[in-house]
């Protein structure tokens, strides 16, 4: 493996790729650490390291922003405006029949979508970078006399840099599909995540020392976690890359003198089809209703309120069920099993032991609602994770959020795609990928 990666910087369009992906890496960096105009940083400092996490959604939006939302830094709002804008446009597609006539229109319509969702980027900046400039002037969060100049210059200017700091982040991510090593957008967050990997060090280092002349964990405990690490880092790539073939085999058709089809194939089915949307639009279902509830006047939803926060067992039960939902309702929409087995009938192909048509469609349907459950589950178990430990064992929620959650499929499944994609480039130019020895087979570069 690690003569892949030597090899990776012999081959020169690569190793222009990976270069231009780490500079622009280094930009995404600094737009998460240069803190918008009026903020007095060194009393945010002071608040930064004084507040404690308690695995909210801000705190996965914060992670996910690498830390800048907790900065009040020009990419506080992070690319997730842009991501929020995808999945609304993916969602809305089936609904709205010119989405769905866009979707299928080839490369036109693909320019078109990812134009309005340019567009509804920059309203949800807007919307987001708002609520946000309110909150530092006027909420009760911060401490008082963070804004030095508060008013509306202040809530133009943070809104206008918010809003730009998002836009600029969308073009490098596009850059970085285009001319770097590919999956611009996840690899902002997956840098961002990893961006915070030293302070969950810092944390569990601080776990293990003694406060007092009292040691609060014990070592067997450090050992515990670190193979707790394994194992679901290990599981979170099974699940990733798990799939059931379906064979699929296509007739012969004899035209003239020429004999087609009569191979004999197989169509990949994911088990964790719906990726991490699930859990992403879980946590944002779930910031409303505590919201909304403390919103009301009297105190007969106050309890409700305070049952849904975050860490709680009613939310973590409705968390789980909330996943459940979404990881059926992504994948209905995403797999169309009529499409599939007309596309098979039409091309000549069929599944051995099922007819071809509405036959064919049940069975896909069966085999996909059986692969949904199990990947549901694991999503489950993967987000409720950080919670769990956090609250049962007393570990900091940013040491938690990398023994599951989110945080950790993105990596995991970003890591892959990254690696797949520069082994492509090492196969093509006759060098071994990252599961063989590395070595040059033959002297032409």
């Amino acid at each position: 493996m690690f003569s892949a990666f030597i090899n990776s910087f012999k081959i020169k369009e690569l190793r222009q790729r990976i270069l231009f992906t780490l500079g622009v890496v280094f930009l995404c960096r600094l737009l998460a650490n240069i803190p918008i105009a009026g903020i007095d940083f060194g009393l945010l400092s002071e608040w930064i390291a004084s507040r404690q996490s308690n695995g909210g959604v801000m705190d996965m939006l914060n992670i996910f922003s690498g830390g800048a939302l907790q900065r009040c830094a020009v990419g506080a709002l992070g690319i997730m405006p842009y991501i929020s804008a995808s999945i609304i446009l993916q969602l809305s597609s089936p609904v709205i029949p010119y989405l769905a006539r866009l979707s299928k229109d080839g490369e036109a319509g693909r320019a078109k979508i990812t134009q309005y969702t340019r567009y509804l980027t920059v309203l949800l900046c807007l919307v987001q970078g708002f609520a946000m400039v309110r909150t530092i002037q006027y909420g009760a969060v911060l401490p008082e006399g963070i804004v030095r100049i508060p008013g509306i210059g202040f809530t133009l200017l943070s809104l206008m840099t918010l809003t730009t700091g998002t836009l600029l982040m969308m073009w490098l991510g596009e850059q970085i599909t285009e001319r770097g090593i590919g999956n611009g957008i996840s690899m902002i967050i997956t840098v961002n995540i990893i961006s915070r990997l030293p302070v969950a060090v810092g944390a569990m280092i601080q776990m293990f020392k003694p406060v007092d002349g009292i040691v609060r964990h014990s070592p067997f405990m450090l050992a515990a976690m670190l193979l707790m690490l394994l194992f679901v880092i290990a599981g979170a790539i099974a699940v990733t890359q798990a799939m059931q073939k379906v064979p699929v085999q296509y007739a012969k058709r004899v035209v003239g003198k020429k004999v087609y089809g009569g191979q004999h194939t197989y169509m990949p089915m994911k088990v964790n089809q719906a990726g991490v949307m699930p859990i992403i639009l879980g946590s944002m279902m779930l910031t409303f209703p505590p919201m909304i509830f403390n919103m009301l006047p009297g105190t007969f939803f106050k309890p409700w309120a305070a049952a849904l926060q975050s860490g709680t067992p009613a939310y973590m039960i409705v968390f789980a069920l909330v996943i459940l939902f979404f990881s059926y309702f992504w994948v209905t929409i995403q797999f169309n099993p009529i499409e599939i087995a007309d596309n098979l009938k039409k091309g000549g192909g069929y599944i051995p032991g099922v007819r071809p048509g509405q036959p064919t469609a049940e069975f896909l349907d069966r085999v996909m609602t059986r692969l949904t459950l199990a990947g549901a589950i694991f999503l489950t178990i993967i987000a409720l994770a950080p919670t769990i430990i956090s609250k049962q064992f007393g570990v900091p929620f940013i040491v938690a959020q990398f023994f599951g959650g989110t945080s950790l499929l993105i990596m995991v499944g970003v890591m892959l795609d990254t690696m797949r994609q520069i082994e492509s480039h090492l196969l093509m130019r006759h060098y071994d990928g990252f599961l063989k020895k590395g070595k040059l087979k033959s002297g032409r570069r």
